[in-house]
């Protein structure tokens, strides 16, 4: 029998003990996050010899990947690819993997966690508690709006706006509209939204929903989608949520349909700059509800996802297939 051969890996972002053995038992792992000024040299250097890189959360342009001569494969511990130069990658045919799937039921739950935070005004009045300020029965200045029966219109229809719409529409009897490139075969992909979801033109969508959810991919269409036409459409009063990529919103015209336009709130858990500045606007708005990119951190969905980029990257070092290498056709 041969024996396999071990191949470089540089994994630039930590995994779990359990996934980093599994790499360790077939491969030479170097461990370096780039992001900590001690370890940006153990990284720099790894380059030159990886031939699988695995980790999320920190840029790989094309001036990065010149200096990885032998690399052949990127598993990204994410399903977003926005960090990743996509035409360089195609250039060098080095495989791009991700982890869809494992991580959409998650997401969907802290995306209508996020509606109702921000429809009734959650975080605010638990601080108005914290603070010792309830001192009395609240009045109608510190009441939140119903979700319930509302129409949500959803911006991306992909597994997580199809996950969103089914909490919504099956849990909380909302009319569902949504956006997406073309039309989803409902009755394939979720049967149960059939009669529920309807196809709908952007414009036609911003200006009915009550709540519209962002869980577009980012790219360049979609990029700065949201800005001051996209607001000014919206409803009076409605509410617009980002659990997608910061970059989808144009951030300045967020904060003028806050202030004034006649949006009522908004509830983000992606910002354009990551972690959030200390000086943005958004940090302290009184109508923002922000959380720090949560969409899918929880302990049993970041492990999820770790065994999943593991799994692929091993799969390609082993000249097979991996379970799910990134498709930008099917985005």
């Amino acid at each position: 029998m041969r024996t396999a051969i071990r191949k470089k890996v540089l994994v630039f972002r930590e995994l779990p003990p359990d996934q980093l053995a599994r790499l360790q038992a077939q491969h030479d792992v170097t461990l370096a996050n780039p992001r900590l000024p001690e370890q940006l040299p153990a990284f720099e250097a790894a380059l030159a010899t990886a031939e699988g890189m695995i980790g999320s959360s920190y840029p790989i342009g094309e001036a990065l990947l010149a200096r990885a001569p032998q690399l052949r494969v990127i598993s990204s511990v994410s399903v977003g690819v926005d960090n990743y130069a996509l035409d360089a990658l195609a250039a060098r045919g080095i495989v791009l993997c991700h982890t869809p799937g494992v991580l959409t039921e998650t997401t969907a739950d802290t995306i209508f966690s996020l509606i109702m935070a921000t429809s009734r005004r959650l975080v605010e009045l638990a601080s108005h508690v914290r603070e010792g300020r309830w001192s009395r029965n609240i009045g109608e200045d510190l009441f939140g709006w119903d979700v319930h029966g509302k129409t949500l219109g959803i911006l991306g229809f992909g597994r997580i706006g199809q996950a969103v719409a089914r909490r919504a529409a099956l849990g909380f009897g909302m009319p569902v509209l949504y956006h997406s490139r073309r039309p989803v075969d409902l009755a394939t992909a979720s049967p149960e939204l059939v009669g529920k979801a309807t196809h709908t033109p952007l414009d036609e969508l911003l200006q009915r929903a009550d709540i519209v959810a962002a869980v577009l991919p980012l790219s360049d269409e979609t990029r700065g989608l949201m800005g001051e036409r996209a607001f000014g459409l919206m409803k009076p009063g409605a509410i617009f949520i980002n659990g997608a990529r910061g970059a989808i919103v144009q951030e300045t015209a967020l904060l003028r349909a806050l202030d004034h336009g006649t949006l009522r709130a908004a509830g983000l858990d992606v910002f354009a700059t990551e972690p959030l500045p200390l000086d943005s606007p958004l940090r302290s708005h009184p109508k923002v509800t922000a959380l720090p990119h949560i969409g899918s951190a929880t302990v049993e969905t970041r492990h999820a996802m770790a065994v999943l980029a593991t799994s692929n990257l091993l799969q390609a070092l082993a000249g097979e297939r991996p379970a799910a290498v990134f498709d930008a056709a099917a985005m």
